[in-house]
């Protein structure tokens, strides 16, 4: 695991592993969420990376919330 600190000017440096590993790129837009006192960055990627993400589930796999155990 990787560390970072954070500047005087609130800026963050992903450490090199993790940016290559996660295929980031300079320009890159992220969208920062706080959930119980844990920061999130998750990168925004275009509609395009998500073709083909549900391939092969049909109407029948889902289920409604009532009948979840």
């Amino acid at each position: 695991m990787d560390t970072a600190t954070l500047s005087a000017k609130y800026q963050l440096v992903i450490p090199r592993k993790t940016r290559e590993r996660l295929r980031l790129r300079p320009g890159m837009r992220f969208t920062v969420m706080d959930k119980g006192g844990v920061v999130y960055h998750v990168p925004e990627r275009h509609m395009r990376a998500y073709r083909g993400v549900v391939r092969g589930t049909t109407v029948r796999d889902l289920r409604e919330k009532s009948e979840r155990r």
